[in-house]
């Protein structure tokens, strides 16, 4: 099997989407971020949680931690935990070399 050569063209040539591209990197990361942070959160929150006749065993751990991330995603999704928010400021300091 032969795979045809590498294109050397860039994929984008407009500095101006590069700039706005460069701008959601940090929202989505931000984001990206505390869902997973919450997901986190969550997931040691049922943990602890006695949910009776109903629940337990292997099952139930293997099928948690995919509820928690939704649980994490859904409440991200909803800002209002401002965690995205302080993250996002951080990274947008760090890249332009200002002081925190």
């Amino acid at each position: 099997m032969e795979l045809p050569p590498i294109s050397a063209t860039p994929l984008s040539t407009s500095g101006a989407t590069t700039a706005s591209q460069n701008r959601q990197v940090p929202s989505k990361s931000s984001q990206d971020f505390e869902a997973m942070f919450l997901g986190q959160m969550v997931d040691e929150m049922l943990s602890t949680v006695n949910i009776g006749d109903f629940g337990g065993g292997h099952a139930e751990e293997t099928w948690r931690s995919f509820l928690s991330d939704a649980i994490g995603r859904s409440i991200a999704e909803q800002n209002s935990t401002g965690i995205a928010k302080g993250i996002e400021a951080a990274i947008q300091r760090y890249q332009t070399g200002q002081d925190l």
